[in-house]
C-alpha cells in the first residue's frame, strides 16, 4: 500500500510537466514561439534560494526575495517561464511605445509587447493546469530575477518568472 505522502512528489512532478506543455502550447502572437520553458528540481531550488537570500544580505536586495526564497524552498519542484524581447518585426504596430521596430530596435532593453503578452498567456495557460489538478502555486518575479542574476538561461531571455509548486494541507504561498 502506498500512501499519499509517498506519491505526492511524483505527482507534482506529473503536473509541472503538464504545466510546461501548457505554456508551450499556448498562443503565440504571429506564430512565433519566444518562450523558454524548464523544470527546476529541489536542488535547483536550494541555489536559487541561496542566491536570493545572498541578495538580500550582501546587496540589500528587497526583504520579498528572501521571504520567496523560503516559500520555494517548501517547493518540490518549480516551472521557469522566460520571454526574448526581441522585436517580432510586424509592419504596422508601435505598441511598446516606438513608431515601429527598427526605432525599437534603437533600445535594446525594452520589451516588445508581443513577447510579454504571449509569456503572461503562457504562464496563464501553465497556472491553469496546476489549479485543475489542486496544486498550490505562486507566479514569482523574485525568483526570476535570481535566475536572470544566476545566469541560468541564456542572455536572450530578459524576462523571467517562476511557478514553484507544493501540496500540502495549507498552501505555503499563501500567508507570506
Amino acid at each position: 500500500m502506498q500512501t499519499e505522502e509517498q506519491i505526492r512528489k511524483e505527482a507534482i512532478r506529473q503536473v509541472a510537466e503538464r504545466m510546461m506543455i501548457a505554456a508551450r502550447t499556448a498562443p503565440k502572437g504571429k506564430g512565433t514561439d519566444n518562450i523558454h520553458i524548464s523544470l527546476v528540481d529541489e536542488a535547483g531550488i536550494q541555489k536559487i534560494a541561496g542566491t536570493m537570500k545572498k541578495l538580500v544580505a550582501e546587496e540589500h536586495w528587497p526583504h520579498s526575495f528572501e521571504r520567496d526564497a523560503g516559500n520555494i524552498l517548501q517547493a518540490p519542484y518549480m516551472v521557469l517561464l522566460a520571454t526574448k524581447i526581441a522585436p517580432l518585426r510586424l509592419k504596422i504596430c508601435g505598441m511598446c511605445g516606438y513608431e515601429n521596430c527598427d526605432e525599437k530596435d534603437k533600445y535594446p532593453g525594452v520589451p516588445c509587447v508581443f513577447n510579454t503578452g504571449d509569456l503572461g498567456i503562457a504562464i496563464g495557460s501553465a497556472v491553469s493546469i496546476a489549479m485543475d489538478n489542486r496544486v498550490d502555486n505562486r507566479v514569482m518575479y523574485t525568483v526570476g530575477q535570481a535566475v536572470k542574476r544566476m545566469k541560468l538561461l541564456p542572455e536572450e531571455y530578459a524576462i523571467i518568472y517562476a511557478i514553484p509548486l507544493s501540496a500540502s494541507s495549507k498552501n505555503v504561498f499563501f500567508d507570506r
